[in-house]
């Protein structure tokens, strides 16, 4: 099994304490770098926020993990793409990293996907994170099928260090809100993971703003 620096070590057990995405939305305007924030069907800016906590202990690990899967690991790059065949995406990344509240960056727009900065890069030991909206001023967003894969769908991360991390899909799932299994998103792995998330079921006009996040789960199967 590789080592891993202090350093690493660090960066993974912060990612880990990532609070799950179950901010109340709010309408945004004229930022250039919204909270987290995924936008509602009727076309309203409704962002998201994730919090992360101002102490941060290690998560213990995560309990939803794949029958099999590959624990040799990537060296670390940042990723440049994601690629999701079977729904159609193919989005260039942007680095999300915290506002000065504490909640996490998302894309500027909808044609976009983010990948959080403070956790590991896709093909590290760890859950990598990308995030991206589900609509956007009533056009779909990058991730608006993304409650439509199914387990055994693949998902491509091209890094910086032009290798390709290679991973398949565990499980798709949906929670309320205020039943985010944080740990089980955010917790500690045996291998390298990855989290695609966004918001999803319905949507509460009143409050502008959708009842539930989707989140897949996926593990890497190799690299190229």
């Amino acid at each position: 099994m590789a080592r891993y620096s202090k350093m690493d070590t660090h960066r993974r057990q912060i990612c880990l304490k990532i609070m799950a995405v179950v901010g109340v939305c709010i309408a945004i305007a004229g930022l250039g770098i919204l909270m987290v924030g995924l936008l509602v069907g009727n076309g309203a800016n409704a962002p998201v926020s994730i919090a992360v906590p101002a102490t941060l202990t290690g998560a213990p690990p995560a309990t939803d993990e794949p029958a099999t899967k590959e624990t040799a690991t990537m060296p670390k790059s940042p990723p440049v793409r994601v690629q999701i065949p079977a729904i159609g995406v193919d989005s260039t990344l942007v680095d999300l990293g915290l506002n000065p509240d504490g909640t996490m960056e998302v894309p500027v727009d909808g044609t976009t996907a983010g990948w959080y900065t403070r956790a590991p890069t896709p093909g590290e030991r760890g859950p990598a994170v990308i995030a991206a909206h589900v609509d956007w001023q009533g056009e779909r967003g990058v991730f608006y099928q993304l409650s439509k894969l199914q387990t055994g769908d693949k998902v491509s991360v091209q890094r910086r260090d032009g290798s390709t991390a290679h991973f398949v899909i565990d499980k798709v799932a949906e929670y309320p809100k205020n039943e985010f299994p944080t740990e089980q998103v955010y917790g500690d792995l045996a291998y390298p993971g990855l989290r695609l998330i966004t918001c999803g079921g319905d949507l509460d006009r009143k409050a502008h703003s959708y009842l539930d996040n989707i989140v897949v789960y996926a593990h890497l199967t190799g690299a190229t």
